[in-house]
């Protein structure tokens, strides 16, 4: 189903599931022997979802070998995204936090439960923004599992299309101060203008010295297209083995900004490192990625506030 200016969701339904699938790849790629990440908390929030599909894959009843039937796009592919992309922002969070910015903000947090499972500094506060019954959901499941936050935890529950600057200060967010964003796995579900309004609302919240995690899709005309093929396809595949959950057309697509050259014309400076090169600094093959694949141009961004 199509976006629209409203639409609402959960975690079982719509941009909701891709934040349960997101959850499964870290799952799957927090097994094995010397895993590159370590979320304990991933199979569990899936589970709790209750999707039937995405608990078998995240539990390891279901191989994700046997659901991909050797296609570019599916869950390996997405276990290998995840662990990479998740030691991305896990290592931008712990590396500016220890450098002294006291306080962090995920926004379109979704199912990650980095205020529970890293090792923050002493007096970190962490804010978490995403929908109000997302937030609801995590924090009711992890406070049964009896998780207890690293940091000051704050949820500030709300619709990334409303107000959120202003709740976020609500909160306790100090604009004084520098701070530690991510926007993880969001812009391509905001559309072109929203995605630079919310670049424009970060930079305003943000005090010389903070810095931005995020994702660039360059050529986004292109490349979002081809990723909402490549999820039609994979879901087409999963529904083989049971999947029920419509995830297509959630992304938008037309012209966007570049992310980096976005942010450094606006007082920061940003850099890029593409998503296939952290795949082979961790000596995971890709193959199938070339200049015309998906995930080719897919970069992971890191902005500091000058």
């Amino acid at each position: 189903m199509a976006r629209t200016d409203n639409d609402t969701w959960d975690l079982a339904s719509s941009v909701g599931a891709t934040a349960t699938g997101v959850a499964v790849g870290r799952a799957l790629a927090s097994r094995g022997e010397n895993p590159l990440i370590s979320d304990p908390f991933a199979e569990p929030l899936v589970r709790a979802v209750g999707v039937d599909f995405f608990t078998r894959l995240a539990s390891g009843e279901v191989d994700p070998a046997e659901v991909d039937d050797n296609a570019e796009f599916g869950m390996a592919r997405m276990r290998d995204m995840m662990a990479v992309r998740t030691r991305f922002f896990d290592d931008f969070f712990i590396e500016a936090t220890t450098a002294g910015i006291p306080q962090a903000v995920i926004l379109a947090s979704g199912l990650d439960a980095r205020a529970y499972r890293l090792a923050w500094p002493a007096g970190t506060t962490v804010f978490e923004v995403d929908q109000p019954q997302v937030i609801e959901f995590k924090t009711a499941t992890l406070n049964e599992l009896g998780a207890e936050p690293t940091a000051d935890r704050r949820s500030v529950a709300i619709d990334l299309r409303h107000d959120w600057p202003a709740a976020l200060r609500e909160a306790g967010l100090d604009p004084a101060k520098p701070t530690a964003w991510s926007a993880e796995g969001l812009l391509p579900f905001l559309p072109p203008e929203a995605q630079d309004a919310l670049l424009d609302n970060v930079t305003l919240l943000s005090a010389p010295g903070s810095r931005l995690a995020t994702e660039n899709l360059p050529d986004a005309s292109r490349s979002v297209p081809m990723m909402a093929d490549r999820m039609r396809e994979a879901t087409d595949r999963w529904r083989e083995h049971g999947f029920d959950v419509e995830m297509t057309d959630l992304w938008y697509g037309g012209d966007r900004n570049d992310v980096v050259e976005y942010l450094n014309a606006h007082g920061w400076a940003a850099t890029t490192t593409r998503a296939i090169d952290l795949l082979a600094a961790q000596g995971i093959s890709t193959p199938g990625v070339d200049g015309e694949a998906t995930f080719a141009s897919l970069g992971y961004v890191t902005a500091i506030r000058a």
